[in-house]
């Protein structure tokens, strides 16, 4: 049986996702790579041309996004026309869903703003071809899926197959251990890497602090790699590599699919000596699924960035 062309997508793209989007088109030869003026008037709304757009009529669509707030409005209007210009099937790709962490109500006055966002997402058009797809990365609570209503089709996907390229790639391959800094991330991940022993780690409360131990698994001897799905300030981070380290671990490293760092919390990870040594992290494994970070910390040891542009080509062959 011969095997079925590879469908040729038209590629738009925010200018934050410039270097992924090539990356994307240098993986595969299907891609077309599209542009679009990002304009302000003079009062700051938006002033958007989408070029090219009678080429696409007829064909496969779709849009590399980041929703940093102060982009998010410009991209959602871009997002709502494409399909609108008669496409055959209309994908968006967001690989972060900024919102994610916002995902319930604790209290009666809270919001819960990634329900909003998934509304939002949930009334793009159609295209010719019916319902637009929607991929993301490691939603930060897997309930985030039913957020959606069936007018868009959510495809979850993880950035885990990067890590597990890249620890086949280390020296010390089989002697990795995976930590879990919580229950929450355990149970986000612990099925990807069932071939690996496993640390969990929770953060309990002793007297007026709540400090980071060892719930189950033991890290003596062993390098390993702590697993989350998004960095923040990093501080639980920083916790679990302690306890680890004071449990016997040889050495630790670091990996997440999102890491948002803001105001610069990155640097507190950062290598202090020339030659890469003086983090408390042997490695520190990211996706570019954050652009600002990607451009921030370039070059600078222990971070490692490994690109989702392959696995996203593969999303838009669904």
């Amino acid at each position: 049986m011969e095997k079925s062309a590879k469908k040729q997508i038209y590629l738009y793209y925010c200018m934050e996702m410039e270097e992924l989007a090539h990356k994307i088109a240098q993986h595969c030869d299907s891609i077309h790579l599209q542009s679009i003026t990002w304009g302000k008037f003079d009062d700051g709304t938006p002033n958007i041309f989408m070029h090219n757009v009678l080429e696409i009529r007829g064909k496969h669509v779709a849009f590399l996004a980041t929703f940093s707030p102060d982009i998010m409005f410009d991209q959602y209007s871009v997002i709502c026309a494409l399909p609108k210009e008669f496409a055959a099937s209309f994908t968006v790709v967001l690989p972060y869903f900024p919102t994610g962490s916002c995902e319930r109500i604790d209290v009666p006055g809270q919001v819960a703003t990634a329900d909003t966002l998934a509304k939002m997402l949930s009334h793009i058009p159609r295209s010719r071809g019916g319902s637009p797809i929607l991929v993301i990365y490691d939603i930060h609570a897997l309930q985030e899926n039913f957020y959606f209503g069936c007018d868009v089709l959510p495809l979850l996907e993880t950035g885990v197959p990067l890590l597990l390229d890249r620890l086949r790639q280390l020296p010390d391959a089989n002697n990795i251990t995976i930590a879990f800094p919580d229950d929450g991330a355990w149970k986000r991940f612990h099925n990807k890497l069932l071939l690996f022993p496993m640390v969990v780690c929770a953060k309990v409360r002793q007297g007026d602090k709540r400090i980071v131990m060892i719930k189950k698994g033991n890290p003596e001897g062993r390098h390993v790699v702590i697993v989350d799905d998004l960095v923040q300030s990093g501080g639980t981070l920083i916790e679990c590599q302690k306890v680890l380290t004071a449990h016997g671990a040889a050495k630790v490293s670091a990996y997440v699919t999102h890491a948002v760092f803001p105001k610069q919390s990155w640097s507190r990870f950062l290598a202090t000596n020339s030659d890469g040594s003086g983090s408390p992290f042997a490695h520190f494994w990211i996706t570019d699924s954050c652009p600002v970070t990607v451009k921030a910390i370039k070059d600078r040891a222990p971070f490692e960035v490994l690109s989702l542009a392959a696995s996203i080509v593969d999303s838009l062959q669904i």
